[in-house]
């Protein structure tokens, strides 16, 4: 697993809803419960295209929140 740099993680954010991002795993997590988006990370490097994201069902964002502390 690939880990975020804590500096970089602190300004990146989603560029759907403007929300904090947080790391679960091997992807960066929104922490808007509307949209509940999942960003790849590839080769260390955050893939924060729409296209490229996905919408957790509520249960997997509770248990990414859950994983990041949130």
């Amino acid at each position: 697993m690939s880990r975020i740099d804590p500096e970089l993680l602190a300004i990146l954010v989603c560029p759907l809803s403007k929300a904090t991002l947080v790391q679960a795993g091997d992807q960066l997590v929104s922490t808007d419960a509307k949209t509940r988006r999942a960003y790849g990370i590839v080769e260390g490097i955050p893939d924060l295209l729409l296209e490229h994201s996905q919408t957790l069902s509520e249960s997997e964002w509770k248990a990414a929140m859950n994983s990041a502390g949130k």
